[in-house]
């Protein structure tokens, strides 16, 4: 046993190295981009287990589920926007008999603070009908991930771990265990049980509908979940995840010690909640993301217990969570603080680095667009969405990875012309190259502008999962018209020539795709350093 600090991104990675890890994959997305980033640098140094960057999540997932039908335990991360692009595999791989131990990390992102929406993973889980496992701390971070992968062997499921942005986040002592060995290489016994036929889907779907008690028996022992009991208190309380940390830091300004159910392991425990219930009139759920254990208690208790928490306005129902907005629940005062005079704070909205390459696209493209009637510029996700801000003002929509190509192949034949997507080469190669393969068959009138920086840049400069020089061929592999698939370089050296080039594609009555290139200013700046 040894004492470690690390963030809870780093907990999670390091336990599942020390569960006998054999690969990870993994596409990045804050706040879990820390979770691949850590067993990336752990094989540089040991030589194992296998790290690798995916084109994105649903590609992650179905490689660990590869490792895990070949008998070997596999971990896949994301953020909770990217369990949407998994969610095939996922929900499939629920009804599949996981033979290795196959985790799935997500790190849900409430307060949105680089993200398009506050979604709440344990849906997905009650979805798929399978085990999830919320840490409270680092270190329980670190202990659920290391059990997370004997479940899975021993309930033939994919388990779910979730996270989120505080947790991921900061830094604790986390004592960590001796590591186990690999399993070894055993191809998955009974090959019905991975070919969803519908045959063998419906008797694997009956399979996985008759494991739920086993779940439900197991959640109600499980050590995340714990009923603290006591007598004579009219207000009882249930905690999920973090919030139980926020609980505890107001629990001694109570007075009095009240009834209380942690729950960090997904079924949930009906018959602990029944039990901690029958003590009390009245009930606070404390859950950082959706009212999820709130609403399960409408359907599970009694209508005359009065149930408060994100649904009822006890707590706000968007957001992260605080130990003030708990506090202010549980009825306490509020804690006294040093009054500040008023003064104005200057706006300090997201910009560009300095030097950023995007920001000389973003100059071409507008001069080009200048003067046209109805111009539509549908952006991604990257950091070029920062175009939508002042000084540039250059694009109009981001809404999720990939829909810039769509949307504006769907704005070009509504008759909003001219259309333009503009595209970073990483989210490209995530989601842009099937709808640009929409554009292509009906040869839209669009123009594709890629800004080709080299580089994941956005959550902190991973590799893009194809050099440069190898976007021009895809693109053209989609059988884009050589004439109007254009290369140009990001730099206010060529704004007349770019500007130029950009306003006679626009102009083109079909498909023209532009690709922008130059390096990222910050890998630039860390190559140099290195």
């Amino acid at each position: 046993m040894s004492d470690l600090v690390l963030l809870g991104d780093e907990a999670v990675a390091l336990a599942a190295v020390h569960a006998g890890l054999t690969a990870a994959y993994a596409y990045p997305g804050t706040p879990s981009t820390e979770i691949l980033e850590y067993l990336v640098r752990y094989e540089r140094r040991h030589g194992a287990p296998r790290a690798s960057w995916a084109t994105n999540e649903k590609t992650a997932y179905e490689a660990a589920l590869g490792v895990s039908f070949a008998g070997r335990r596999a971990l896949t991360s994301m953020k909770h926007v990217g369990l949407n692009v998994a969610a095939d595999p996922f929900m499939n791989s629920a009804i599949v008999s996981v033979h290795g131990g196959l985790v799935v990390v997500v790190a849900d992102d409430p307060g949105m603070h680089s993200s398009q929406n506050e979604q709440d993973t344990r849906y997905y889980a009650d979805f798929a009908r399978v085990i999830c496992l919320e840490p409270a701390t680092q270190q329980e971070a670190y202990d659920l991930t290391r059990e997370a992968f004997d479940l899975s062997e021993r309930f033939h499921v994919p388990v779910v771990v979730r996270l989120v942005t505080r947790l991921a986040h900061s830094r604790a002592v986390v004592r960590v265990g001796e590591p186990r060995a690999e399993n070894p290489v055993a191809k998955a016994p009974v090959a019905a049980s991975w070919t969803l036929l519908p045959g063998n889907a419906r008797r694997q779907w009956r399979a996985l509908i008759d494991r739920q008690p086993e779940f439900d028996a197991w959640s109600e022992q499980a050590a995340p979940n714990r009923l603290d009991v006591a007598d004579g208190a009219d207000l009882g309380v249930i905690t999920t995840g973090i919030a139980r940390n926020y609980y505890e830091e107001n629990a001694e300004d109570l007075g009095r010690r009240l009834p209380h159910l942690h729950i960090g392991a997904y079924p949930i425990p009906a018959n602990l909640v029944r039990r901690l219930a029958r003590q009390v009139r009245r009930l606070l759920v404390l859950e950082e993301g959706y009212p999820y254990v709130e609403r399960l208690l409408r359907g599970l208790l009694p209508p005359t217990l009065e149930i408060a928490g994100r649904m009822s306005g006890a707590v706000p129902p968007d957001g992260e969570l605080t130990p003030d907005l708990v506090r202010r629940a549980l009825g306490l005062a509020e804690r006294p603080g040093q009054a500040t005079r008023e003064f104005p704070l200057p706006g300090r909205p997201p910009q560009l680095c300095a030097g950023c390459p995007h920001g000389d696209s973003f100059q071409a493209l507008t001069q080009a667009l200048e003067g046209l009637a109805t111009p539509v510029v549908t952006s991604d996700i990257g950091c070029y969405t920062l175009g939508a801000l002042p000084p540039y003002n250059a694009v109009d929509s981001c809404v999720c990875m990939g829909a810039s190509v769509g949307m504006a192949k769907g704005a070009s034949d509504a008759g909003l012309k001219p259309a333009v997507a503009v595209i970073g080469d990483s989210t490209f190669l995530h989601s842009g190259v099937t709808p640009l393969m929409d554009a292509v068959a009906a040869n839209t009138d669009m123009t594709l502008f890629i800004l080709d920086n080299e580089t994941t840049a956005m959550t902190g400069g991973q590799p893009t999962i194809l050099p440069p020089s190898r976007i021009e061929k895809v693109v053209l592999g989609l059988g884009v018209d050589p004439a109007h698939c254009r290369v140009i370089t990001a730099h206010h050296r060529f704004a007349d020539e770019n500007r130029a080039l950009i306003a006679k594609e626009v102009a083109y009555q079909g498909l023209s795709v532009v690709i922008a290139v130059r390096e990222c200013i910050e890998t630039m700046k860390t190559k140099k350093k290195g």
